[in-house]
């Protein structure tokens, strides 16, 4: 094989390589209209850690239009909602040490934005999980999915 075919070779496979990897990473945006811009997450059990970056494309304040995002098992979604609010605002609305609650973001408002990760590692394929934002009164509207992929 020439040096040109070898080179050439090369760097197709290294052009492929970003291909082929798994998707680790999502934006989000959300809005002054309570929503969402998708309604599933789709993570990859190939990544060992997945990263969402929240974006608050809205320009209301945090204390009157704030947006997270908490990820855990639909089944106790309501739970967690629930100590949540009951943390308030301080605490993102997410109770502190909730073993429920798989992964979140901070609470932000209009024109701010956030990232966190998710621990691939506490999902599990073929499980229930959804993702909501937990402000008193938005999870009813906010929320989507979570689907755990190869």
């Amino acid at each position: 094989m020439s040096i040109k075919k070898f080179a050439l070779a090369a760097l197709l496979s290294i052009a492929a390589a970003p291909v082929m990897a798994a998707e680790c990473s999502v934006v989000v945006e959300s809005n002054d209209a309570m929503q969402f811009n998708t309604k599933e997450i789709a993570i990859s059990k190939a990544c060992s850690s997945f990263e969402i970056e929240l974006k608050h494309t809205g320009s209301m304040p945090k204390a009157a239009m704030g947006h997270n995002i908490v990820i855990g098992k639909t089944a106790d979604m309501q739970g967690i909602l629930t100590d949540g609010m009951a943390a308030g605002a301080d605490k993102d609305y997410v109770k502190e040490g909730d073993e429920r609650v798989i992964a979140h973001s901070a609470l932000i408002g209009g024109g701010e934005s956030t990232k966190f990760t998710v621990d691939t590692a506490k999902l599990e394929k073929g499980g229930d999980y959804e993702f909501v934002c937990s402000f008193p009164g938005h999870a009813s509207i906010m929320k989507g999915a979570v689907k755990v992929t190869d």
